[in-house]
């Protein structure tokens, strides 16, 4: 046993002597390598040391952050309550833009809800149908800041030619401006923040409940009556069509002014000479202004174009949207009269809108206007009664200038009033006589 573990010691020993001699005849190359591996392992751990601790600092910085800004930038969404009429303020500031909505009041809805000019000619071409708000219910909640509130206006509109007023509901954002006087924005016009607010307030069950009640509401209303079905597309169109038609007449007014600048600069030039310079005389003479005419018009649906002004009439075929024709006369029975395939047709008018305008002489128009007219009543002498008399307003109905709901209105007409009357048209209108001059009602409204 001794014996084999002195072989052992034996054999170990020459082992070691045999590396110590390696070691030493290798040494000038041994000991640089191992000098650069302990470099390389001292630099690994120091980078790994610094990598660690930025970690660390960031991590601290993450955590300090939502403690700070993150959380001062929200905009935290209180649970409170919706109140109906607990702001005498806003409630009174609603009621008064309503009523101007109603009377086409665009300088009160501006100053109290800012409007750009589209949205303007449309409150203006909305307030022709509107006869009046019978309901109107304001509900507030709490704003995202002092002296604001979401306010939801529950209201229902009566409009001309439908008997049952029509309920709905707007969200409006209210704030104070530096004067303390408050003012409405629409929803859709303020920043992301506040709509963010509004949508988080929109989402709480008293909302909700009010939302819901008010679409069941509605939606009852329409699916059990077609005739209003029918209503409300019509009325669209109508509104389409008026905010078209004065769009066309404002671009117009401009080109005018534009070109009666251009003409002022020049006469100016020419020697600065004005009408009425010797003893401020005038020349009765003078050309009127010119007035700008719509001369083409252009499809907005898919409609079809007869050949008299009447549903009824043969058909010639179909107008696509877009597709562009000369106008021949717009008449007061909701029909144009157009330029069709070298011969003349016809189209409904709250499916056309203008597409060209032009300027012509006030006199020719009016000579034209007058020819229309006497042709117009040409067609009617044998299905309108001519009538003499008066007749009683069943129903309060908007007197116009023409017998046409896109005409001007002059006045409204209220129950048990009595009209004078011309004839009763076989369109569906009364001509009467209103304060000296020729107006028109809807016949359904008088009897």
């Amino acid at each position: 046993m001794n014996t084999s573990n002195n072989n052992i010691q034996d054999f170990l020993k020459a082992k070691l002597e045999a590396f110590k001699n390696w070691l030493f005849l290798y040494s000038k190359i041994i000991m640089p390598v191992v000098l650069v591996i302990c470099v390389v392992i001292t630099v690994a751990i120091a980078i790994n040391a610094n990598k660690k601790k930025t970690v660390e600092e960031e991590i601290v910085e993450a955590e300090e952050v939502p403690q700070t800004e993150i959380v001062n930038s929200l905009i935290s969404v209180p649970e409170v309550p919706l109140e109906k009429e607990a702001v005498p303020e806003v409630s009174e500031l609603c009621r008064t833009y309503y009523q101007a909505m109603v009377d086409g009041d665009t300088d009160t809805m501006n100053r109290i809800c800012a409007m750009d000019e589209l949205e303007t000619l449309r409150a203006k071409a909305v307030s022709k149908y509107m006869e009046s708000c019978p309901t109107l219910e304001v509900y507030t909640k709490a704003g995202p800041q002092e002296n604001t509130y979401i306010a939801y206006i529950f209201q229902e509109v009566k409009f001309y030619d439908y008997a049952e007023p029509l309920p709905g509901l707007r969200t409006y954002y209210v704030y104070a401006d530096e004067n303390g006087e408050y003012h409405l924005q629409y929803e859709g016009d303020v920043d992301e923040s506040i709509l963010n607010y509004i949508r988080e307030v929109n989402l709480q069950d008293d909302f909700v409940d009010l939302h819901n009640k008010v679409a069941v509401a509605y939606n009852d209303m329409v699916d059990g009556d077609p005739e209003l079905q029918q209503f409300i597309v019509d009325l669209n169109a109508e509104i389409d069509k008026d905010v078209g038609k004065e769009l066309a007449r404002v671009e117009g007014s401009e080109t005018s002014a534009e070109q009666d600048g251009a003409a002022d600069g020049q006469d100016s030039a020419e020697g600065g000479e004005t009408d009425g310079a010797e003893g401020g005389e005038t020349d009765a003479g003078a050309p009127e202004e010119p007035v700008n005419v719509v001369t083409k018009v252009k499809a907005t649906d898919v409609v079809n174009i007869r050949s008299s002004d009447s549903e009824t009439a043969d058909k010639l075929g179909k107008a696509a949207v877009g597709d562009e024709f000369v106008l021949l006369e717009e008449r007061g029975n909701g029909w144009s009269k157009i330029s069709y395939e070298g011969s003349e047709a016809f189209i409904k008018s709250e499916y056309l809108e203008p597409s060209e305008v032009t300027q012509a002489d006030a006199g020719e128009t009016a000579a034209e206007t007058q020819e229309n007219d006497d042709e117009s009543e040409q067609t009617q002498t044998n299905t309108s009664a001519e009538t003499t008399g008066t007749v009683t307003v069943k129903e309060n109905v908007r007197i116009r200038s023409g017998a046409s709901e896109n005409s001007e209105k002059i006045a409204t007409a209220y129950i048990g009033e009595k009209l004078d009357v011309i004839m009763k048209q076989a369109d569906g209108w009364t001509k009467i006589k209103y304060n000296g001059q020729t107006a028109y009602v809807k016949s359904d409204y008088v009897e």
